[in-house]
């Protein structure tokens, strides 16, 4: 007798196709094959929505009480015991026939589709249709294209009603602005009348469209997938870090399609993601070093540019000292070159004011030295505490996780807020409060007393199972805020874990190398890491330096004298206009590191050309701390440089010599010598385990572990499987094997004698909560609280790069309760002016309950119809923002 094992009560045994195979309970026949090996055809199934077995195309046998009988794979569960059949000549006929009718309406115009060479319908004809039609008549007709959207076009004689597009727009997105209309062979997909679909993620239904129905008009007629070449990369337009496939021709980039990375996109890009790649594109990139001579920025050699910029700064640093120099931005850099900058910053110059944040994030100790927690374990807390801004606006994909997991009841969410977001519909409780006060509020709610009343059963205990989305609701009040608001959380909470909603690209990467005042890479502080690190780079700086408002407080006093803004313009971006202004006006030193000439770049007066997303290798890492790579696959236009080989030149220009010769071996001494990041070595991130990067610091044992590689359902997203890789493939990034450092090979690189005693590796900081903040001023009867918060598109240089993209960027317009604007005899549409301590101007009123009363609302970097921007009423010194309104 042969002994069986029982198989665990999560897993049923199936026979499909006369085999025994492990499925998942619960989990659906079209899944539990596909895993087995089995590919049923489908068109519309999507792993990552419900399924709703409409198009039939998914048939299979499945044996029950009278025998076996065609049921849709995709709407019918696995059960132990169950027989599936999937090739018989009944399932072949049901597919035939599927396709026939699909086709009977079908317009056969392949070889001028979109869709065509990568077409689910295509590929499924002829692998599984009946070779010819029986239909003779005319096929149905209609205008053709329609723009339901700015960049979607729908073309109806196509579409085969497969429900994907609206079942994303309304269960995924939470945007239900497409929906079916008409009956019989009339029946097509549109929007409703006066309301474009004018989603945030619109780009996501044209990939998933398993047809030519739904194009997109950044790639519509572009290419076709026999002209592509593809990585596969990660996006940098915020920090949530989405995984995708970078597709182009002739070294320029053509389209961007999402990969299903389980924690974190899910295979989903919000609209500026997948379609900033035109910004990469741009004609108006600086190709070129530019000095400034006679007053005008002319072109130079880069020997030219290095010298002018090494001279004005050595000059400086003689002058007044090596604090003088400050270096701003540095989020839109890759890991590589962000150490790269630091290492020239703190050994090299010998400066400490050094800050990858635009006056736009958290203190450095409160983001690196709280205990950080993942997308995933938010997804699934107990509770999720959100001190956040919209996410939809700033971090789009990470609200579609939180979105998602709350429809599914799987978190419970509390939101404590200034204004109403999108999040606040979706909050099991949402607490409003005026800025200055968030801290206030939060001991309420974890005291249980007054308005947190309602909230103590969720966040009882040690904050076990509570995970806190913390960022920056507003810019338009102080970051001592929402510091102190961590304080008291991670006091009284101390079981509970953080996630940080920092907007910028890798911003993450940026802190962990070292681009901050007060701290060294690796998430130690200065003090705690001086002596490891003076170990190895010769020295770092004695003093903590200054942040982004303090450099530009000191550059218009005259106490300091050069400023470095890497990717940065604090013009555009800096929350207090006025400030950037005087600090870029006045008589210092100016070095910029850009791809475009911004506002801020124009006044410099040295600009290096740096390559862009797509021009350079590395990696990133996103705000969970994961750590991806990053593809190369254009040549940077010009003599545009890599942001790490102009740091590496710049310190050959100031006499010294920074030791990186490659981005690998930039790699290798991250590894080596950050504590944050042991262990993660190139081997470890190009493992097939790895393809949805690794979070530092690296879990013991994690690379032992391993973990399966995912999946890619051809039709789940189409278009990626139909193209030719080219470079790094799935599960791969950063090429080329990882080196072993010298001294770790026996017998080489021994030094003679005994072995000097090292500084021992500095430990990670921990967030140590101060003493509670300044008290906010009072709010007298005649003022409003200024809130300020980012949309999705701006009036920036990166979006007003991308002709699909910069029309999006909506007006800036002041919202307020309409309680306070009746005061005045002013509704929506109407002017006022507005009036700061900081400036005055005349703007348009939108008078909204989603504001509270006693605040006002105006959009960060926006132009209103007069070209004012909030940043010109925002005075960063401050702790919050108050205006006046009257008629103007």
């Amino acid at each position: 007798m042969t002994q069986t094992t029982e198989a665990p009560a999560e897993e049923v045994t199936v026979t499909l196709d006369g085999r025994l195979v492990t499925a998942r309970k619960g989990e659906m026949i079209i899944s539990a094959a596909e895993r087995a090996g089995v590919y049923i055809p489908r068109f519309c199934y999507h792993p990552r929505m419900r399924s709703v077995g409409m198009c039939r195309m998914c048939l299979v046998e499945v044996k029950g009480p009278r025998g076996f009988s065609l049921q849709p794979a995709c709407f019918v569960a696995v059960a132990d015991g169950q027989e599936v059949v999937t090739t018989s000549v009944k399932v072949a006929k049901a597919q035939h026939g599927v396709l026939e009718f699909l086709l009977a309406n079908h317009p056969l115009d392949c070889p001028v589709c979109d869709k065509g060479g990568e077409c689910p319908l295509q590929d499924q004809t002829l692998t599984y249709g009946p070779g010819e039609s029986r239909f003779v008549e005319e096929k149905r007709h209609f205008a053709k294209p329609i723009y339901i959207s700015d960049l979607v076009a729908l073309d109806r004689e196509r579409c085969i009603q497969c429900d994907r597009c609206t079942r994303f727009a309304d269960d995924v997105a939470g945007d239900p602005l497409i929906q079916f209309i008409g009956r019989g062979d009339q029946i097509q997909i549109n929007t409703f009348p006066d309301r474009p679909f004018a989603s945030y993620f619109s780009g996501n239904t044209v990939q998933i469209c398993p047809v030519g129905a739904l194009t997109a008009k950044p790639y519509r007629f572009r290419a076709r997938p026999w002209d592509v070449e593809q990585v596969e990369s990660t996006c940098t337009w915020c920090s949530v870090g989405c995984r995708m496939a970078v597709q182009s021709s002739s070294n320029r980039l053509t389209r961007y399609l999402g990969i299903d990375s389980d924690p974190v996109n899910q295979s989903w890009l919000c609209d500026k993601g997948r379609f900033g790649f035109e910004a990469v594109n741009s004609d108006s990139r600086v190709t070129r070093p530019l000095v400034r001579r006679g007053g005008e920025l002319v072109e130079a050699s880069w020997p030219e540019a290095l010298e002018a910029a090494a001279t004005g700064l050595a000059e400086v640093s003689r002058r007044q000292g090596p604090g003088a120099i400050g270096v701003i931005g540095g989020a839109r850099l890759a890991n590589e070159d962000a150490y790269a900058w630091a290492k020239l910053a703190k050994a090299v110059i010998g400066t400490d004011s050094v800050d990858a944040q635009l006056g736009d994030g958290l203190p450095a100790e409160v983001v690196l030295g709280l205990p950080r927690a993942t997308i995933d374990q938010a997804c699934s807390a107990r509770t999720v505490v959100l001190l956040a801004p919209d996410l939809r606006e700033e971090l789009p994909v990470l609200f579609l996780r939180l979105r998602g997991a709350v429809r599914e009841g799987q978190v419970k969410v509390v939101e404590l807020t200034p204004a109403a977001t999108a999040m606040t519909a979706l909050a099991t409780v949402s607490l409003t409060y005026r800025p200055g006060e968030v801290a206030a509020l939060a001991r309420e709610v974890v005291s249980g007393s007054g308005r947190g009343s309602d909230v103590a059963a969720l966040v009882d205990g040690d904050g076990e199972g509570v995970v806190v989305v913390l960022g920056r609701p507003s810019l338009a009040d102080s970051a001592a805020a929402m510091a102190e608001t961590a304080g008291v959380l991670a006091e009284a909470l101390p079981s509970a874990r953080f996630l940080p909603a920092l907007r910028r690209a890798n911003v993450m990467g940026a802190l962990d190398m070292g681009l901050a005042p007060g701290v060294l890479p690796g998430r130690v502080s200065l003090e705690a890491g001086a002596a490891w690190w003076s170990e190895e780079w010769g020295s770092v700086p004695s003093e903590r330096g200054l942040d982004c408002a303090g450099m530009l407080a000191a550059t218009a006093r005259g106490d300091m004298g050069a400023l470095v803004l890497l990717g940065a313009d604090p013009l555009s971006d800096f929350p207090d206009r006025r400030l950037a202004s005087e600090a870029l006006g006045g008589d210092g030193f100016v070095v910029a590191v850009d791809a475009f000439l911004t506002d801020s770049s124009r006044q410099a007066d040295v600009v290096l050309p740096a390559a862009t997303y797509a021009e350079r290798p590395g990696t990133t890492t996103n705000l969970e701390g994961r750590i991806s790579r990053l593809a190369q696959k254009l040549v940077p236009p010009g003599v545009a440089r890599a942001d790490w080989m102009i740091a590496v030149e710049l310190a050959l220009a100031l006499g010294a010599d920074l030791g990186l010769g490659e981005v690998e071996s930039i790699w290798d001494e991250i590894e080596r010598l950050v504590p944050s990041h042991v262990g993660i070595t190139r081997s470890v991130l190009t493992a097939a385990w790895a393809a949805d990067g690794v979070v530092a610091p690296l879990s013991i044992g994690l690379v032992h572990l391993g973990q399966p590689t995912r999946s890619l359902d051809p039709m789940a997203t189409p278009g990626i499987g139909a193209v030719r890789r080219h470079g790094p493939t799935q599960g791969q990034g950063v090429v080329g094997p990882a080196k072993t450092h010298p001294a770790a090979s026996a017998g080489e690189g021994e030094p003679d004698g005994p072995e000097p005693v090292r500084p021992r590796r500095p430990a990670l900081m921990r967030f140590d909560p101060g003493p509670a903040g300044a008290e906010v001023p009072r709010l007298d009867g005649y003022s409003l609280r200024l809130v300020s918060g980012r949309t999705l598109y701006d009036h920036g240089t990166l979006v007003q790069a991308c002709p699909s993209l910069a029309p999006l960027a909506p007006p800036g317009v002041l919202r307020a309760n309409p309680y306070d604007t009746d005061r005045l005899g002013i509704g929506t549409g109407d002017q006022v002016r507005v009036r700061s301590p900081r400036a005055s101007f005349v703007t348009t009123v939108e008078t909204t309950p989603l504001v509270p009363r006693g605040v006002a609302a105006m959009a960060f970097n926006v132009d209103d119809d007069g070209g004012h921007r909030v940043s010109e009423l925002i005075d960063a010194t401050a702790s919050v923002t108050d205006i006046r309104l009257d008629t103007p």
